[in-house]
């Protein structure tokens, strides 16, 4: 800086003072014009050029002896430094930490008392420079200011106790009283900007706000991990209603750490808990219409159109958030993912029409992202080929079957490349020939299917011959060798013993209705025996064969199954610990046989009372 001041003289000179506040509030004016740029290298460079210039007027002020009529610029050009420097690096470094140390040492060094306190470190110092504040009145506002930047360093880096005793500090508290961080940030009233002041790209306040809202959600996720999910729905509603103005919480990219927003990005009124979290929650507390509304107003905020305007030059909500990974509550996914969750969860709830529709959007959307088709290496939950059986089992659950079997044919026209060559396998089925090939599960699942499809139009006999075709690739194919290495996550999407038994049970039981429905029991009867063998957990398989054999009038065969299936009625019921594919569970649901207890009771009465006479 041109303007020097002799070392002698304990006050700088009137005309210096007012050079270096006039460069302080010309810089942060050329930072807000650079942030207004938008997206741009001269935004990059114009906000650059000020960062080195702060960084220039925080040096020549730090090169004089600590004056108390300086300090409160100094103490505004480091948080404006600090607050630049953190918001272009997207994150607070050790020298960050070092620059607020120093000017607490500042503010000793005005006071005598510096060398006594070193020994305490940050803590002790926060403490000395905040007591003498007392007796400096004017530099209690800016002391906040840097007491905000503090806080935001500490909460970032996970120093909660710090936190703590600084906000208790902060507060005029005792140690001890409270230790509640969200009561005390509530609590912290940092001192009102005056008309003259120094210009600030962020002030005391606004960092209030923006740990307000950080912590609070920090807080309601811990509780959600550990299972607290009473007091986490409470945290987190906390941080998205009435804690901080709108502009607050909406600032930042919509499509990371803040799409915990139910309302804020959809209209003025901020009156929710966070999306994903809570559709999680009201999962766990049984309220399925919250959950799902949860899920959409999560889809609308994600599908909303990116702004194009840059992030402002301030200390936001997301750099006090952990980095979202996959795995982390924190995740909100893509718009096709929660598009997924909300279609199955309308599936599963019974909620058909519903489900239908979100399916077709859904197609729509990962048609407009992925042409083509190719396996991926996916992320947790289905692909793509999952992705089209779910919306075919919902459209035939919605009595569109032909709307289904398009579906199906879309599935294996774009997945053509990775099926076997058909007319080799059906030659070797034909022939008798026992060496298999490998098919991706979800192959036969369309085939099965499309066998629904046709039974909703009233085609019996092309119902028949695709289910006999799910049946030729489930008992002529096999999976991959494991020496071939690990199948994608698309092959892996059925291959469980249980869901492969289940599948092939489907599929026999399916056939074996559409031969009773034509009037030939001998045939039903065979593939439900054979249903019972392949799938001997399958109840549905063995209530059907009782009621063939009933039929064909095999009344020792009958009595036989009857006492051994009302004696596993009479078994405690254990809890699956497998799940199937969704559309699988589907399928099941419509060939399950009325209640069993009810079939029971009505087998004895009518067969096996005469029998006893």
């Amino acid at each position: 800086m041109s303007c020097q001041t002799p070392l002698a003289t304990s006050v700088p000179q009137a005309n210096c003072l007012d050079l270096w506040r006039e460069k302080n509030d010309q810089l942060v004016r050329q930072a807000k014009v650079a942030q207004d740029l938008g997206l741009s290298l001269r935004r990059q460079q114009l906000a650059q050029d000020a960062l080195e210039g702060l960084r220039g007027l925080l040096h020549s002020l730090q090169g004089l002896p600590a004056d108390v009529f300086v300090l409160p610029l100094e103490l505004t050009v480091i948080c404006n430094f600090t607050t630049l420097r953190a918001s272009l690096a997207q994150g607070f470094s050790e020298d960050q930490a070092q620059d607020i140390q120093r000017g607490l040492e500042r503010v000793l060094e005005t006071q005598k008392q510096l060398e006594p306190r070193l020994e305490h470190g940050l803590r002790g110092l926060w403490n000395c420079a905040l007591h003498a504040s007392s007796s400096l009145p004017e530099l209690l506002p800016t002391l906040h200011h840097l007491a905000g930047l503090q806080a935001a360093l500490w909460l970032s880096t996970d120093h909660l106790g710090d936190l703590t005793l600084l906000l208790q500090t902060l507060n005029r508290s005792q140690s001890g009283i409270s230790e509640d961080l969200l009561l005390l940030l509530k609590t912290w009233s940092p001192p009102a900007k005056e008309s003259d002041d120094l210009l600030t790209l962020q002030d005391a306040q606004g960092l209030r706000n923006i740990l307000l809202t950080a912590f609070a959600y920090r807080q309601g996720l811990q509780e959600l991990i550990t299972g607290s999910l009473p007091r986490a729905l409470n945290s987190l509603h906390e941080a998205a209603s009435g804690l901080c103005p709108r502009p607050v919480l909406v600032q930042g990219n919509p499509q990371r750490a803040l799409l915990y927003l139910v309302a804020a990005l959809k209209g003025e009124s901020i009156c929710g808990p966070p999306l994903l979290e809570a559709s999680r929650l009201y999962r766990q507390l049984g309220n399925t219409a919250a959950e799902l509304e949860s899920l959409e107003l999560l889809f609308e905020a994600l599908s909303v159109t990116p702004s194009s305007e840059a992030p402002h030059f301030l200390i936001e909500v997301e750099l006090l958030l952990p980095r979202p990974d996959p795995a982390s509550p924190l995740h909100c996914g893509t718009p096709s993912q929660v598009k997924h969750l909300l279609a199955s969860r309308c599936l599963q709830t019974g909620r058909t029409e519903d489900a239908v529709e979100h399916y077709l959007d859904l197609l729509a959307l990962l048609d407009g992202s992925e042409p083509k088709f190719s396996p991926p290496p996916c992320p947790p939950g289905p692909c793509m080929p999952e992705v089209f059986l779910e919306a075919a089992a919902a459209l035939i659950q919605a009595g569109r079957a032909q709307d289904a079997l398009t579906i199906c044919e879309e599935l294996l026209s774009r997945t053509s490349s990775l099926l076997p060559k058909m007319p080799w396998l059906w030659n070797n089925a034909r022939k008798g020939t026992k060496e298999s090939t490998h098919c991706p599960p979800w192959v036969s699942a369309t085939f099965l299917l499309q066998g629904q499809a046709w039974v909703q139009l009233g085609a019996p006999k092309q119902a028949i011959s695709e289910f006999s075709r799910c049946l030729e690739l489930l008992f002529r194919a096999t999976p991959k060798d494991k020496e071939q290495g690990p199948a994608s996550n698309c092959e892996q999407g059925c291959m469980s013993d249980v869901a492969l038994q289940q599948l092939r049970a489907a599929a026999l039981i399916s056939r074996g209705l559409e031969w009773v429905a034509s009037g030939q029991d001998t045939k039903a009867l065979q593939d439900f025996l054979l249903s019972v063998q392949v799938c001997p957990g399958n109840g549905d398989a063995s209530f059907h064969l009782l009621q063939t054999l009933k039929r064909l009038d095999r009344r020792d065969e009958v009595t036989a199954l009857w006492r051994r299936l009302e004696a596993q009625t009479k078994l405690p019921q254990e809890n699956a610990t497998w799940s199937l594919p969704l559309y699988l569970e589907t399928c099941l649901s419509w060939i399950r046989p009325p209640d069993r207890e009810t079939l029971l009771e009505e087998f004895q009465t009518s067969v096996l009372e005469p029998c006893d006479l």
